[in-house]
C-alpha cells in the first residue's frame, strides 16, 4: 500500500500505516535496537535513545563516513521522531488486539527529484522491517525499490 501524501501549509506529510501481527514491544525493539535496526535500515545506528539524543547515519561507503541525526521527540515503546534531511521522520506504535499498528510519517518541506526515491526507500524499508519481525533478513531489494519508485513518481505528479 502506497503512502498517503498530503499537502500542508508548510510542506508535505507522507504517511505509511502498517498493521503488524507483533507486539508493540517487539516492534519497538526492531525500531530501536541496533542489532535489529541495521537489518532493515543498515545506515542507522542508535547512539543515545532519548529526546535530544543521537542517531548516527553511516554512509556505508567503506571510509567510515557518517553524520549525527538529532532525536526530536521520544516516548519509550510508543514514539520516535528524528531529523531527516531538511524535514523529519516519526514512528508511532499503538497496540491492537492482534498486534500493533506502526505509523511512519515523514515531513517533507518541498518536493524534489529526490522525494520519490526517499518515499520508495521508506516503503521498501518497511517491507524489510516486517521481515525482521518474522525472523527473516534480506538484502535491500533494488528491483522492488524500482517498482515502488515508479508508483511514487506517479503519485507525486498528481499533487
Amino acid at each position: 500500500m502506497l503512502a498517503a501524501v498530503e499537502k500542508k501549509e508548510d510542506g508535505y506529510i507522507a504517511t505509511y500505516n502498517r498493521p503488524l501481527n507483533h507486539s508493540v514491544e517487539k516492534a519497538w525493539a526492531t525500531l530501536t535496537k541496533n542489532d535489529k535496526l541495521q537489518k532493515w535500515m543498515s545506515n542507522l545506528e542508535v547512539v543515545d535513545l532519548r529526546k535530544g539524543g543521537t542517531i548516527k547515519f553511516n554512509m556505508n561507503d567503506g571510509a567510515g563516513n557518517s553524520f549525527d541525526i538529532s532525536i526530536l521527540d521520544f516516548e519509550e515503546q510508543s514514539y520516535l521522531q528524528y531529523e531527516w534531511g531538511e524535514g523529519w521522520v516519526q514512528f508511532e506504535l499503538s497496540p491492537k488486539d492482534d498486534g500493533c499498528l506502526l505509523v511512519l510519517k515523514e515531513y517533507i518541506p518541498r518536493l524534489s527529484d529526490h522525494t520519490p526515491k526517499d518515499l520508495s526507500g521508506w516503503h521498501v524499508c518497511l517491507v524489510m522491517f516486517s521481515a525482521v519481525l518474522e525472523g527473516q533478513y534480506m538484502d535491500f531489494p533494488k528491483g522492488e525499490w524500482e517498482k515502488w519508485y515508479e508508483k511514487y513518481v506517479k503519485l507525486l505528479n498528481q499533487l
